[in-house]
């Protein structure tokens, strides 16, 4: 039977009839649908993990246990999970133990672009690299056996084009996979210096005869069309030389990106007059290539940046160019906040202090966006808290009066609890407001331990925000709805006064949540409005400008009533449906 799946389904497809028994992971697009489709099978246990780090050691520790175990991630988790992962190359896997990491060149929900590439050769743990959701399921189910096979744990590396691209998928029965015997194991498992001496021992061992199975693989394919031009290549890039070139290249699709192909690499440039290397993101192919003193001809003449496409390899290498629609011949949709989004109030009042404000990872990162334009900082998971820290301490208590941290409840969990340790722990007195939305907005809705909901629905004990923060010495705790624009100015300025560390949780559910009912819609009065453009200080897609006047777009207002409140003059009104 053939299915039409994503790349993401299909990598879910593929673990589920290889056996696996454990799933952990934190969302993060464009990784997060391989764990949310892995719900659908369930003999599968199926978590949402506070952070990367806690969901890779939960499925090392699966591994260790005997079972076949995979943890899921976007290229910023893997930097998360790193220390688990590096160390986890040493012990190696008793149950097959897979790691799936989703690039996202071109940055299109990222705050960087990096090639994961680096990580496999860095922590010496082999990397498949699916090319459509076809290999996405067979790669994955290989990797499980590769795992088991060679002791090691594996990467799955995709890229936004691959996860979310969708091509057909052959589907299989569940392989019967038995939990294997686990065996004490001291010298294997524990990873003191003594124990780590050894494993390392084993670890070039096992790169040995990796790179010795590269040559011979499934996963590295020639395909020979008796052309001059040989193109070596994986993943979306190959998809795109493929459609670019057609016969006139031949190809050496990468399958195995880690260790490569010492051999075949040789054979195959052999048999080329020009020999081409496409690669998006870094030139770790390319470097290789030229390690074996073969010429290679590559990112000097494409780019270093983004994604490609078949035009741009085209042009590059036949000279060719092909009409076609550029990102400049496109009307510009710049993000925004939706209507109604509780983040939107909070972003106002900031902005009206004029306070400086250290933001952090999710829909909030839109606070940075005109006309709020409130966040100062966005660095990664967790860092507005300690760079909050940090900038107080390095400014001094005059400037952290005009200084707030703001984090979801997501984040916060993730990894933000840490550095408001670090401001009670050292002496800070830093305002931390945790936007609680009572969801991971960003990646789509995913529950966590603040909704007191599992990935399955099912109800489970749900973090006390209050009573956290009280725990880890914050006694200036309160709940603040900002909505109500008066009582949220009021508690941030008597917050930022507070001679010791506080938080305000900003308590209001994302509007797009279906438990979430705002009713009826707002209009403008023409005749009492001022033309003062207060209300479009609120960022809000259903406010306009129009004829010298505010209009409210009924299509997209969904009556959250804000902007009623920001109208100086009563000239916006609720209007029940």
């Amino acid at each position: 039977m053939k299915k039409l799946m994503l790349g993401n389904a299909a990598v879910a497809r593929g673990a589920y009839e290889a056996g696996v028994r454990v799933v952990s992971s934190y969302p993060g697009t464009p990784s997060t649908e391989i764990t949310e489709n892995m719900v659908q099978y369930d003999e599968v246990y199926v978590e949402w993990a506070p952070n990367e780090k806690v969901a890779a050691e939960t499925a090392i520790g699966a591994s260790i246990g005997g079972a076949r175990a995979m943890s899921c991630m976007k290229h910023v988790g893997l930097n998360v999970m790193a220390d688990p992962v590096f160390t986890v190359s040493y012990i190696g896997a008793n149950g097959g133990l897979v790691f799936c990491v989703a690039d996202d060149p071109g940055m299109h929900s990222s705050q960087n672009e990096q090639d994961s590439r680096h990580y496999a050769a860095a922590a010496k743990v082999p990397m498949l690299e699916p090319a459509d959701s076809a290999e996405c399921r067979d790669f994955t189910k290989a990797a499980f056996a590769l795992s088991e096979e060679y002791d090691t744990p594996v990467f799955i590396r995709l890229s936004t084009r691959i996860s979310h691209s969708q091509s057909l998928v052959e589907l299989h029965e569940k392989e019967d996979i038995a939990l294997k015997p686990y065996e004490k194991s001291i010298p294997k498992h524990v990873m003191m210096p003594a124990m780590a001496k050894k494993r390392h021992v084993v670890v070039e061992e096992r790169e040995r005869k990796l790179r010795e199975f590269a040559n011979t693989c499934e996963f590295n394919k020639v395909e020979d069309n008796g052309a001059k031009i040989g193109v070596i290549t994986s993943g979306a890039a190959y998809q795109y030389a493929k459609e670019a070139l057609g016969d006139k290249a031949n190809y050496l699709k990468l399958g195995l990106v880690y260790p490569l192909p010492e051999k075949l690499i040789k054979d195959f440039a052999g048999k080329c007059d020009e020999l081409w290397c496409v690669e998006e993101l870094d030139p770790i192919f390319e470097q290789f290539i030229r390690s074996l003193g073969v010429p290679v001809r590559g990112k000097d003449e494409f780019t270093l940046l983004g994604e490609y496409s078949q035009n741009m390899i085209k042009k590059v290498i036949l000279g060719e160019e092909t009409a076609h629609i550029s990102a400049s011949d496109i009307p510009a949709r710049p993000p925004v906040l939706c209507t109604g989004c509780p983040h939107r109030g909070t972003f106002y009042v900031l902005k009206k202090l004029g306070l400086t404000v250290s933001g952090d990872i999710g829909c909030y990162t839109l606070g940075a966006v005109a006309p709020l334009q409130s966040v100062d900082t966005t660095i990664c998971m967790g860092a507005s808290v300690s760079a909050a820290h940090g900038m107080s301490k390095a400014r001094g208590k005059d400037f952290n009066k005009k200084l707030v941290a703001v984090i979801g409840d997501s984040t916060f969990i993730h990894s933000g609890i840490t550095g408001l340790i670090d401001i009670v722990y050292n002496k800070g007195n830093n305002t931390v407001i945790i936007l609680d939305n009572s969801i991971t907005g960003m990646t789509g809705h995913q529950d966590n331990p603040t909704t007191g909901k599992t990935i399955r629905g099912e109800a489970t004990k749900q973090v006390d925000l209050v009573a956290l923060c009280h725990a880890v010495g914050v006694d200036r705790v309160r709940v603040e709805d900002p909505f109500d624009l008066k009582g949220f100015e009021k508690a941030v300025r008597e917050e930022t006064e507070a001679d010791e560390p506080s938080v305000i949780i900003a308590q209001r559910p994302c509007a797009l949540l279906k438990t979430v009912k705002y009713t009826g819609h707002c209009e403008v009065d023409a005749d009492k409005c001022r033309s003062c453009k207060m209300c479009m200080k609120l960022g809000c897609p259903a406010i306009l400008f129009e004829d010298g006047k505010a209009k409210i777009d009924l299509t997209q207002c969904n009556g959250c009533g804000l902007c009623v409140s920001v109208c100086p003059f009563g000239a916006i009104k609720k209007e029940e449906a």
